[in-house]
């Protein structure tokens, strides 16, 4: 029997009404957290999160429908004031949903006309400070459908669809496509970013938002190799810049972290450090991180996975990862001593087939995620130039096996960026 897996990684609890499972008793999620409903196959219903006792954005889904498959979409027909998306469990080519529809519709608001705004204002509502804190049924305001579509379209439900012998949007239509066979349905709620956590092969691998704790180093760093600084006797990694240009690295720490499962943090990184081009720095950071650095905090990239404290032998492991795309080489080392070291140093951006790459929003041709994001689906063509020019071995591709970790007993760990 499937469950329904509702994750909350907003900084407080968030109300969701329950349609068709839980006797439709209504559930609160705590923040940073997750619970689970129960279903059954050949069940049908809806979870829709409450804004002030306003409904918005809800998941609907039917678990073992047609052919066997499970039809699961995002809806905001009914209002939104937060973000969502869904997908089968571990199988982000089924997700569905905007998952900054908010942030999204805030940017369009503040870009529009006082003409559109004068329009919209009976379903837009907005706080003391002029910011909308949420949206009312686009179903019942034309004006407001029109204005969602702008930047949602094909995202979510906006309209009603086909129904009652209307045939409804085709971009609207096609948020009812069927699933992979029936598994359980896991639902991200956010204020931030709704993408969902890392599936479970990811978990060893590795909100309140945070100020990012930022660090401009100017001056190359004295030495080669991004080894241990012996003035730095508490946890943390070595971050040395091997390329020709200034650059900024963010740590993100994960949102949680379970058994088997954790929640990837996209939009709150801890820590940033500038490096002129072949400078080195070390950052602190606490015993507890578990999460990556990578370059900037724009994706598709190079993802340096690692925590500080594992709960086996209290030591640094880590790894590289070009799962979420690829902006660049990467090296890991540990630094107690034990030479262990993985990932690449050569480029495999300039002589990737056009077909494995994308233009990321800075303008930057990089290689696409080869296990897809709520951005597209896995690129099967990056993933097949990455095997052959990296390997399984030296970074996570394809799978969460067959890539050396690094360990470093002293929980210090370096890392190396080309």
């Amino acid at each position: 029997m499937p469950d329904i897996i509702i994750t909350n990684n907003s900084g407080h609890g968030q109300e969701f009404e329950v349609h068709g499972w839980n006797h439709n008793i209504s559930i609160t999620v705590r923040p940073h957290s997750t619970s689970r409903i129960h279903a059954a196959d050949k069940t049908s219903g809806a979870i829709i999160a409450l804004h002030d006792g306003h409904e918005g954005e809800q998941a609907e889904i039917t678990f073992n429908g047609f052919g066997g498959n499970d039809f699961i979409d995002i809806s905001n027909i009914v209002g939104a004031g937060g973000n969502i998306t869904i997908q089968q469990e571990g199988d982000p080519s089924t997700r569905k949903g905007d998952p900054l529809f908010m942030q999204n519709f805030r940017s369009a608001w503040h870009k529009a006309s006082s003409e559109t705004k004068a329009s919209l204002r009976s379903s837009v509502f907005l706080d003391g400070h002029g910011q909308v804190t949420r949206i009312g049924p686009i179903k019942d305001h034309p004006q407001l459908e029109k204005f969602v579509r702008s930047f949602a379209d094909g995202k979510t439900y906006i309209g009603v669809g086909a129904w009652g012998g209307s045939p409804g949007v085709d971009s609207d239509n096609h948020q009812s496509s069927a699933g992979h066979g029936t598994k359980n349905a896991q639902i991200t709620y956010s204020d931030g970013d709704a993408t969902p956590s890392h599936p479970p092969h990811l978990a060893h691998r590795s909100g309140v938002q945070k100020l990012v704790e930022q660090t401009h180093v100017k001056a190359a760093s004295l030495g080669t190799q991004a080894h241990e600084n012996k003035e730095h006797s508490g946890p943390g990694v070595s971050v040395s810049n091997r390329s020709n240009k200034e650059q900024a690295y963010f740590f993100y720490d994960n949102y949680w972290n379970g058994n088997g499962t954790a929640g990837a943090n996209f939009d709150h990184p801890l820590k940033s450090v500038r490096l002129a081009p072949h400078a080195t720095s070390f950052v602190a950071l606490p015993n507890t991180f578990k999460g990556r650095v990578q370059r900037g905090t724009r994706l598709p990239a190079t993802w340096v996975e690692f925590q500080l404290n594992a709960s086996n032998d209290h030591g640094a492991h880590g790894d590289i990862s070009l799962e979420q795309g690829c902006d660049g080489a990467a090296l890991i080392h540990a630094t107690d001593g034990s030479g262990r070291v993985n990932g690449f140093s050569h480029d495999i951006l300039h002589n990737a087939p056009r077909a494995a790459l994308t233009k990321r929003a800075d303008g930057m041709e990089v290689l696409a995620s080869t296990m897809g994001n709520w951005m597209a689906g896995p690129n099967e063509a990056a993933a097949e130039y990455e095997l052959k020019v990296v390997g399984q071995k030296k970074a996570y591709i394809k799978g969460g096996t067959g890539t050396d970790d690094v360990a470093s007993k002293n929980q210090r760990l370096a890392v190396e960026f080309f």
